[in-house]
């Protein structure tokens, strides 16, 4: 009789000491962690569509846990979200520098400890990238200016042009101005002023412009303006000057207040980047880097694995062939009361 209650202790005692184990190493095997670090909320994509894309893919893919940081344009604030992530153990960081320069310190700084990182949108020149993911900035650049310098064409118009660039921080910023300044020095526009946008910010943009209408007012034709935040503050000081009509604008990144304007004629045309599947691959790509998969790229960049995406430029009459046939709005989101009326003329509702 002792020999079997004996037995029955150690058999317990045995299942008790697995239990334990198994619950201690469960977590470890089941919920890596991959961290997103966007870099602001004033440009609308990143919160409406790059961090829900990538939470949901992430979470398609099997149980891992993202761990979500946005800097709001502080490099600083940045740099502490990303020590953080790091100390807390995530395998893989999926950066969007605030500033591609000073981003090079959080590479350097994940290599150290053997964290992969995937350059998201915006390229840094410093450190051991895994991968890159982004679009063909001078190509967008060159597609702005292209529309652009073809509608002031089609309209008959003869003048110049203001150009509000990105943040001087982004590395895309440089590429969007080459882009797009090889393209207008070519045509028969000049460009009579030209302003580097701290931040990204559509209030120093409005101002920028606000300032240019009285020296400009006679000779200005069209407005490259490098995305919809700074289009839209240009279109702002255009409307408060009482410029009529509007000069031609550009933007970027088809925000749903720039599809408005679009819709309206407030602005000519935005760039269209198919932000979901951008998303969806870096969720992939960081998955297979957390899991010590091998990923390769449609190409390199100084010896990066990197995939370009395709972008689509977008005026009134395609609209609907675009941002509405790939779900990013529905009609009723595009078409308010205020924008009924122009929306029938396009065929949008």
């Amino acid at each position: 009789m002792k020999n079997t209650r004996r037995g029955a202790a150690l058999l317990l005692a045995a299942a008790l000491i697995g239990a334990v184990l198994t619950g201690c190493s469960a977590p470890e095997s089941s919920a890596l962690k991959i961290a997103l670090l966007l870099p602001e909320s004033r440009t609308a994509r990143y919160e409406a569509f790059d961090r829900p894309f990538f939470e949901e893919r992430i979470h398609e893919l099997g149980d891992y846990t993202v761990l979500y940081s946005n800097a709001d344009q502080d490099a600083a604030k940045q740099q502490s979200q990303a020590e953080a992530a790091l100390a807390s153990g995530v395998a893989v960081l999926v950066l969007d520098p605030v500033d591609s320069a000073a981003a090079v310190s959080i590479v350097v700084a994940a290599n150290a400890q053997g964290v992969p990182v995937i350059a998201y949108d915006r390229y840094i020149e410093g450190g051991e990238l895994a991968y890159f993911i982004s679009f063909d900035n001078e190509r967008i650049g060159a597609l702005q200016a292209e529309a652009l310098v073809g509608e002031l064409r089609a309209r008959g118009l003869r003048g110049g042009i203001l150009m509000v660039n990105g943040s001087p921080t982004d590395s895309n910023s440089r590429e969007f101005k080459e882009g797009a300044e090889a393209v207008l020095r070519a045509s028969e526009f000049p460009i009579l002023a030209e302003f580097d946008t701290p931040d990204w910010s559509p209030n120093q943009a409005q101002d920028w412009v606000a300032g240019q209408i009285t020296e400009h007012v006679n000779d200005l034709v069209g407005v490259y303006a490098a995305n919809d935040g700074t289009a839209g503050g240009a279109v702002a000081a255009l409307k408060a000057a009482n410029v009529d009509p509007l000069p031609v604008v550009t933007g970027q990144d088809a925000e749903l207040a720039a599809i408005q304007r679009i819709v309206s004629g407030d602005q000519y045309m935005t760039v269209y980047k198919d932000v979901r599947s951008e998303a969806n691959l870096a969720a992939e790509i960081a998955v297979k880097l957390a899991t010590g998969q091998r990923v390769v790229g449609d190409m390199t960049r100084d010896g990066t694995p990197t995939t370009l995406l395709d972008v689509q430029v977008v005026s009134a009459d395609s609209v609907l062939h675009t941002v509405v046939a790939d779900g990013i709005y529905t009609p009723a989101q595009i078409c308010t009361a205020e924008y009924a009326r122009a929306c029938k003329v396009y065929g949008i509702l």
